[in-house]
Formats: structure tokens, sequence, C-alpha cells
């Protein structure tokens, strides 16, 4: 695997990094501590995982933490549907982040392809 950039430069790492700081800006400490810290940590396991994927040796070992990466952010929407639910945020905050989130998942799946080749 050549690279020439670091993972910082990744357009998946810094979509994810954008998702982060808006889910910590949206979901503030009025919010049920458990649902807080539960939907930042997932949003965190996004950009992480393509950090230390990006970091591993192999393909296969990148391969497997982008999939951890696009996971994530299916817990991240599932966590959205909650929020949704218990009124935690408004609609337009939701979706944005739930959009954002789509994009990720979209970008990840195309690196993940582009590995299997």
């Amino acid at each position: 695997m050549k690279r020439n950039h670091q993972f910082e430069d990744l357009h998946a790492w810094q979509k994810s990094k954008k998702l982060t700081i808006l889910i910590y800006n949206s979901f503030n400490s009025k919010i049920e501590p458990n649902y807080r810290n539960q939907v930042r940590r997932a949003a965190i396991s996004v950009m992480n995982n393509i950090a230390e994927g990006y970091e591993r040796n192999t393909p296969n070992q990148y391969h497997y933490f982008l999939s951890v990466a696009k996971g994530s952010c299916g817990e991240v929407r599932s966590m959205l549907s909650l929020a949704e639910g218990l009124h935690y945020s408004d609609q337009s905050t939701i979706l944005e982040i739930k959009n954002l989130s789509l994009e990720i998942s979209n970008i990840l799946f195309g690196m993940m392809e582009k590995i299997k080749d």
C-alpha cells in the first residue's frame, strides 16, 4: 500500500472530524449523560478508526478498520433516531448530522471497495 499523505489528508477523516465536532456542539450538557456520551463515542470511533486503519501495515487491516468506522456511522444514525424521538435536538440539526454520517459511510464504502480490488 503506497501512500503519499497522512490520514489527516483523507476526505473521510476530515468529514468525520466535522461530524464529531457537530455532535459535540449539538448534544450539550442538558442532554441525558449516557446518551450524550454514547453518541460522542460513536462519532469519535469513526474518525479514530479511519486514522488507525490508515496507520496499519496491510490492506486487510486497513479494510477492517474502515469497516469498523462505517459501523460507527450506523451507530451515530441509530442514536439520531433516538434523539429525534426524545426531542434532544431540532429536526434540522438531526438531519444535518444524519446526512453527514451517510456521506461519510458512502465514502468509506468506496474506500473499502478500492482496497478489495
